[in-house]
């Protein structure tokens, strides 16, 4: 099985950035872990700040990939195209954010990849990835 995480904007600023919301570990240390915990499942990682870069990859990972793990940031709440491209594919995608986006401003309220995506999962920090991947391994979400 292989499944893609694809990170968008600011992410690449894990352990930096606003430390009380989104932890202080990189994602870079947790992709690690990650693959020592899923050692059975073939992850990769991408990560972007442009917009055009991650519309492209999510096209690439739904031809080449079981499962998506996308948390696009603050793309989620500004991205047609982005919603377009998830939209548009048959891969199943499952939406991570490491906050509780329902509990911050306003504008976060609203997900634009949401109704293409099988599943959501906000606020349980970066161990929402990890319930993500538990739900493909455990056939939660298929094709």
């Amino acid at each position: 099985m292989k499944i893609s995480i694809i990170n968008g904007p600011n992410l690449n600023l894990l352990g930096r950035r606003e430390r009380k919301i989104y932890g202080d570990m990189t994602f870079e240390s947790f992709f690690q872990k990650l693959k020592a915990e899923f050692s059975d499942i073939d992850l990769e990682y991408f990560q972007s700040n442009v917009e055009g870069e991650l519309v492209s990859f999510v096209q690439q990972a739904g031809k080449s990939s079981d499962g998506i793990i996308l948390n696009a940031a603050g793309y989620t709440h500004t991205s047609v195209v982005l919603a377009d491209a998830v939209g548009s594919i048959d891969t199943p995608v499952i939406e991570v954010h490491i906050s509780n986006i329902l509990a911050r401003e306003k504008y976060r309220h609203t997900s634009l990849i949401a109704p293409w995506c099988r599943g959501s999962l906000f606020g349980f920090g970066l161990n929402g990835y990890i319930l993500a991947l538990h739900a493909f391994v455990n056939r939660f979400v298929t094709k």
